[in-house]
């Protein structure tokens, strides 16, 4: 078989170099510093071509530059280790199942992981979820994230017959039932997505939906892909069929995020890099296009205390190469200006006397990165603002 795919691609006029075909992957980026950047990834049966995609998909990573990438359908553990070495800058980590596995790939220099582990897997819940979610709890910027991976049940007739415990659609609605659930009870305030090949549409009519609990649930949650299903077929994760399978959705307290200028959700369409398209990237990678998500945090994201009636810390010049200005309301107090780096941890803390209402910060003493500066008043009034430092 390998044999007459080389025969046919060098008949096309394909180059070949080293275990890779030549390709345009430049065109893929996706991650940029001052975002969250998650991204979404059936690798269907990984790797579908050894170490040709192993090559490809390295490449491939590399020009996304994502933050993390929640990836499904991992065979071989120990060639994913290999993707992983490859990528400079990442870390993995695959679940404990022997078959099809779930797993994370994160960049070491932006998430730092607290935990990640398994929900659902009591026996009584493998119908549910043919692979138990994988949570990776972690801290981006300081602050605190769950992502929830998932690879939910396939196929089906498009029916749901919830009198049939074993129907692909039942099973696929009581599946996210049971992560709604799971959110409501054990992260109730916490900033969640939920992604992975979720295995169904979106648009489908309600009494066939097996998403509908959660659409329906707009104060608490929000499909951030729903632009992408409702639209162009052309940019579905799921180019064979066609249709769109692979999704995010978030919790209320990321609503503002994904509000925020900056942000977005997009397919990825990896087969563009490709010379064939999707047929030879569907050959050689995955049938499945991922899924990414960028956010643009605000700076006020998971204060407990926003900023008082508009009065804003403010930074100028921002960003700034060597000082910058704080602005702020008059304190009625004594107070403390902190400046934490991108992981939350503390870099400087000044005291700021009664009646101030500027400080200066000398920001070539640092390294050039994204902080967080926050004033703290002693009444508990907190003022917050991102401020990135240059050279």
């Amino acid at each position: 078989m390998q044999k007459i795919k080389t025969l046919i691609f060098l008949i096309l006029g394909f180059t070949f170099s080293g275990n890779a075909w030549s390709q345009n992957f430049g065109i893929l980026r996706f991650g940029t510093e001052p975002t969250l950047d998650i991204i979404t990834w059936n690798l269907e049966y990984f790797p579908k071509e050894g170490q040709t995609t192993i090559s490809y998909l390295t490449s491939a990573i590399q020009a996304i530059d994502p933050d993390i990438v929640a990836c499904q359908e991992i065979e071989d553990v120990n060639l994913f280790n290999q993707l992983v070495s490859n990528l400079d800058g990442y870390e993995g980590y695959t679940g404990p199942d022997d078959y099809l596995n779930l797993a994370f790939i994160y960049k070491t220099g932006t998430v730092s992981i607290n935990s990640i582990y398994e929900i659902y897997t009591a026996s009584q819940y493998s119908s549910q979820f043919p692979r138990p979610p994988l949570v990776m709890d972690f801290t981006f910027m300081g602050h605190r994230f769950f992502l929830i991976n998932n690879h939910l049940k396939c196929c089906g007739d498009g029916i749901m017959d919830t009198g049939d415990p074993g129907d692909e659609e039942t099973r696929r609605y009581r599946a996210c039932n049971l992560l709604r659930q799971y959110i409501s009870t054990t992260l109730p305030e916490e900033m969640v997505l939920v992604n992975g090949d979720m295995n169904d549409e979106l648009t489908d009519n309600p009494e066939n939906n097996v998403f509908q609990l959660i659409i329906n649930d707009t104060e608490n949650f929000r499909f951030a892909d729903m632009a992408i299903a409702e639209g162009s077929s052309s940019n579905w994760s799921y180019p064979s069929w066609p249709s769109h399978i692979d999704h995010i959705f978030i919790t209320n307290e990321l609503f503002s995020a994904l509000d925020n200028p900056g942000s977005s959700v997009q397919t990825i369409r990896v087969d563009d890099a490709f010379q064939g398209g999707y047929w030879v990237y569907q050959d050689y990678i995955s049938d499945h296009r991922p899924v990414g998500i960028k956010l643009s945090l605000p700076a006020d994201l998971g204060t407990e205390t926003p900023d008082l009636s508009g009065n804003s810390l403010i930074c100028t010049p921002n960003p700034s190469a060597g000082g910058t200005t704080v602005s702020f309301p008059i304190l009625q107090s004594e107070a403390s200006l902190t400046l934490t780096d991108m992981h939350g941890r503390l870099v400087r803390q000044w005291p700021v006397g009664k009646g101030n209402s500027k400080a200066v910060i000398h920001t070539g003493e640092f390294p050039a990165g994204l902080y967080f500066i926050r004033l703290s008043e002693a009444d508990g009034n907190q003022h917050v603002a991102r401020v990135v430092f240059t050279r």
